[in-house]
């Protein structure tokens, strides 16, 4: 029943702008890092020394979570309107799909994005190495995989959240607007707590032990997504 929901819910995305939204955070990223070594390649080279792809790594994770916590929040939002611009909830809740099967369609469906945009993040990264002259056999990979990949396992919790409010709320300023304050507020959550759960994919990827913020990501937000599930099945969603 999932799957027959999930197929479904790709071909609505088609021509709604999400795909341009999974392609930008990702070229955002790399254009602007590409813009900070590309104007001081030569002092970075000399102070990074033999570190290049480490430190290209770095400079570009400070930003990733507050790119993923934005894309949670507007990804979301645009895959709930599908349904709510068109009004096509009570018809899509006629069919002989549990909503539960209609709700999990459309978290998978998110995930899946931010997963694609967080991969499309590491090439464009590696091929910016690449560019810039940096040893082809030094390439960090599993860091550079990692690279998106843990930090949106610790920022899950905001997209079950985002998912949750945008699907029984038609109107998307509420949630999106908590979204965007959530997403600023992580930047400064390391200085209130390495546990305080903005801060969990910031600590992902820099702590070290970063699987222990990765558990409590994942295992936030499947409790929250759970929530989610029950309290939509039960709304009288229009």
């Amino acid at each position: 029943m999932t799957g027959r929901a999930l197929s479904s819910d790709w071909l609505k995305i088609r021509g709604k702008g999400i795909w341009f939204l999974v392609f930008l955070a990702p070229i955002g990223l790399t254009a602007m890092q590409a813009l900070n070594f590309g104007l001081r390649l030569d002092y970075l080279k000399e102070q990074y020394g033999g570190h290049l792809w480490e430190s290209l790594l770095d400079n570009v994770v400070v930003f990733v979570p507050l790119a993923l916590m934005l894309g949670a929040t507007i990804l979301s939002s645009m895959i709930a309107n599908v349904e709510h611009e068109q009004g096509s909830w009570k018809q899509l809740l006629a069919m002989p799909i549990p909503r539960p099967a209609v709700y999990l369609a459309k978290f998978l469906l998110a995930c899946m994005l931010l997963i694609i945009s967080c991969l499309l993040l590491t090439a464009g990264i590696i091929g910016l190495g690449l560019v810039l002259g940096f040893n082809a056999g030094e390439i960090p990979w599993i860091h550079a995989i990692k690279l998106g990949l843990l930090p949106l396992a610790g920022a899950l919790p905001v997209l079950s959240l985002e998912l949750w409010l945008t699907m029984v709320n038609k109107n998307q300023a509420l949630p999106v607007t908590l979204g965007i304050v959530l997403a600023v507020m992580g930047m400064f959550a390391l200085s209130i707590s390495p546990y305080f759960p903005l801060a969990w994919a910031q600590m992902a990827w820099a702590s070290p032990t970063p699987f222990v913020f990765v558990g409590l990501g994942v295992g936030s937000a499947l409790l929250i997504m759970l929530l989610g599930m029950v309290h939509f099945s039960r709304k009288d969603v229009a």
